[in-house]
C-alpha cells in the first residue's frame, strides 16, 4: 500500500505525489474538463438519466464495497501539472481510469513516469491485470503504454467515448507468453503446453 503523502522525485523539478481524495479532487476538477473536453465529444450518461434512474444508480453504488483507489498527482515544483487516477475493479484487476499531463509539460517522459509508477504500485499489491482504455487515435498514449509492456487486448465501441483500445499489463510473464501464443504470434513453449495440457 502507498502512503497518501508519498513523493517520488523525477528530476528537473518534477515529482509524483500520492494524494488523498480531498487533496486530489479540487485540482482534478479544475483541469479535467479542459483536458478531456477540448478535443472530444464525451457523452455524459448521467445527463441523459431521469431522476428515478439517478436514484437507483446511487442505491446500486452502495453495494460496491470499498475498492482501493489511487490518486497520483504530477507536480512541477508545487504546481499541479497532471495526474493518474486508478481504481480496483476486482481482486484480480486494477483499472487505470484517468491520466493526463498538461500540454506545456508533455514530451518529457512524464506520462510514462506516471504510468510506470502506477504499474509498480499495482504489481507490488498483487494485481494480475492492470488495464486502461484509450481513444483508438490517441497514438501518443498507446505507444507509451506499449513501450511499458502493455498489450492490446480488445477494442470497444462506447456510446460515451467512441472507439476505444483496451491495453492490458500482465505482471506474470507466463500470461504474456500465453497471450502471444493465443494471438498466433508464437508457438507454445513447454510451459504453455503443460498449462493447456497439449
Amino acid at each position: 500500500m502507498i502512503n497518501e503523502n508519498q513523493v517520488w522525485e523525477l528530476g528537473s523539478g518534477y515529482s509524483i505525489r500520492a494524494m488523498s481524495k480531498e487533496e486530489f479532487d479540487p485540482p482534478f476538477q479544475k483541469h479535467a474538463a479542459r483536458i478531456f473536453d477540448e478535443n472530444s465529444q464525451i457523452f455524459r450518461v448521467r445527463d441523459a438519466l431521469g431522476d428515478d434512474e439517478r436514484a437507483r444508480l446511487k442505491a446500486l453504488g452502495t453495494h460496491c464495497g470499498n475498492p482501493l483507489e489511487f490518486r497520483l498527482g504530477l507536480f512541477h515544483g508545487n504546481e499541479f501539472v497532471g495526474w493518474n487516477y486508478s481504481r480496483q475493479e476486482s481482486a484480480f484487476t486494477l483499472y487505470m481510469q484517468n491520466s493526463a499531463v498538461f500540454a506545456e509539460h508533455r514530451r518529457k517522459g512524464l506520462y510514462t513516469a506516471l504510468a510506470r509508477k502506477m504499474v509498480e504500485i499495482g504489481t507490488d499489491l498483487g494485481f494480475q491485470t492492470i488495464y486502461s482504455r484509450h481513444s483508438a487515435t490517441n497514438n501518443d498514449v498507446i505507444i507509451a503504454k506499449l513501450k511499458l509492456g502493455f498489450r492490446i487486448t480488445s477494442m470497444e465501441m462506447s456510446d460515451i467515448f467512441g472507439v476505444l483500445v483496451h491495453l492490458s499489463y500482465f505482471p506474470n510473464p507466463v500470461r504474456n507468453r500465453m497471450l502471444d501464443y493465443r494471438a498466433g504470434h508464437t508457438r507454445p513453449d513447454d510451459e504453455i503446453k503443460r498449462l493447456l495440457k497439449l
